[in-house]
């Protein structure tokens, strides 16, 4: 069994992440790709002591990138879209 370290990843925060905190109470991860729904939502629950009602995924695919004449391709990536019960919240960074 997986680690919740190795499920979530790292927090996603953009403009439309921190839209959707405040309009939706909904958090984005990036999240392992081989992690199933029911993995995310266990992982969120113990790491961050919330209760969540829904999680939805997204598979990115990698761009191609060119730097002068090399081409390359980054790496796929899976998105975990999380929304919390009522009166839940993850305090991301501290102080803000």
């Amino acid at each position: 069994m997986k680690s919740n370290l190795e499920i979530i990843r790292r927090p996603l925060v953009t403009e439309k992440v921190t839209r959707l905190q405040a309009e939706y109470n909904q958090y984005v991860f990036e999240v392992d790709p081989r992690s199933n729904k029911i993995e995310i939502k266990r992982a969120v629950e113990e790491r961050f002591d919330v209760k969540v009602t829904k999680v939805r995924t997204i598979n990115v695919s990698g761009k191609v990138k060119t730097l002068g004449r090399f081409s390359g391709r980054r790496t796929n990536w899976k998105k975990a879209i999380v929304t919390l019960a009522e009166g839940d919240n993850i305090e991301l960074f501290e102080g803000g």
